[in-house]
């Protein structure tokens, strides 16, 4: 009986969800240069192996618009695995009981550490994928251990156990020579605080951008080992993580390149704006994305 009245709760929220996820939008095709409708940017984000949906956190539309793609891909028949930035390697198993029914929602959200808005977010999201039996990949390094990279550098992961190291990427690149360098010190700002030397302000930046590099890599290899799994067809694989994550093809986008050089990928990122009517691209803009899907912003 409680097997029935849970599969009820998943369906009846499933059609909730779904019942509220169409909102405003307009797609930007940067490869065509030319808007073109949604449904014309899912039948190609069906031909590809890994999709990334690149967010901005916290933004209503945005999440609504996350779902509707998941949606569309079912519409088309396809076979889907969901991985998310938002879920921690560390609990996977969590993940898992939780979509075949081992375990309940309660516990599922004591101890799988979800985001502060995960009701209205990301609980879409993994409900679609349990109402379709399809796996939720918890593809993010655990946060402490992010936390250790950031203030002491690679040197934190020194030591770490076997199960530790399970938790990250083993093989990781962070060059600081790069374009994904160069935005991240902007995106951070280097200029020093009051009393603190450039240099030190360099050594900081550099220990954060590890932790990102460290997140980007780790996420990459979730990717990579949930697209290796051998279905025929193969599952496509709908990442979502921030748009910095992805955007111009850099970060998490770039690490999946270099491990699978032949996957076929599509970059989508979410751009809230307050005015639909008046959307005009600009060249960077242009240079984010495959497709930009503009909303109004909260």
């Amino acid at each position: 009986m409680s097997d029935m009245r849970n599969s009820l709760a998943v369906l009846a929220l499933t059609a909730l969800v779904s019942a509220q996820s169409y909102v405003p939008q307009r797609v930007f095709d940067t490869n065509a240069n030319a808007f073109v409708d949604f449904e014309t940017m899912v039948a190609a984000l069906a031909a590809q192996n890994v999709v990334f949906v690149g967010e901005q956190h916290d933004d209503p539309n945005t999440h609504r618009l996350e779902l509707a793609v998941l949606e569309g891909l079912a519409r088309r028949q396809k076979s889907v695995i969901v991985s998310l930035e938002m879920f921690e390697r560390d609990t996977q198993a969590n993940v898992t009981q939780y979509l075949d029914g081992s375990i309940d929602e309660p516990t599922f959200l004591r101890d799988a550490r979800p985001w502060p808005r995960y009701a209205t977010d990301y609980q879409p999201l993994v409900e679609f994928a349990r109402s379709r039996k399809w796996p939720v990949v918890a593809a993010n390094v655990p946060r402490p251990i992010a936390a250790e990279v950031s203030k002491a550098g690679w040197a934190a992961l020194t030591g770490k156990t076997d199960l530790e190291k399970a938790w990250f990427a083993q093989d990781r690149q962070c060059p600081t020579d790069d374009e994904y360098f160069k935005k991240f010190g902007e995106a951070m700002g280097t200029h020093p605080a009051e009393g603190q030397s450039a240099e030190a302000a360099a050594r900081i930046t550099e220990r954060f951008y590890f932790a990102q590099c460290l997140k980007d890599e780790t996420m990459a290899e979730s990717i990579v080992r949930a697209h290796s799994v051998e279905k025929d067809p193969a599952p496509i694989v709908v990442h979502y993580n921030g748009a910095f994550h992805s955007d111009y093809r850099l970060g998490t986008a770039a690490r999946v390149r270099r491990r699978v050089a032949n996957a076929r990928i599509a970059i989508v990122t979410m751009v809230p704006v307050k005015n639909l009517d008046d959307v005009v691209p600009t060249d960077d803009q242009k240079k984010r994305a495959d497709y930009l899907v503009f909303t109004i912003g909260k």
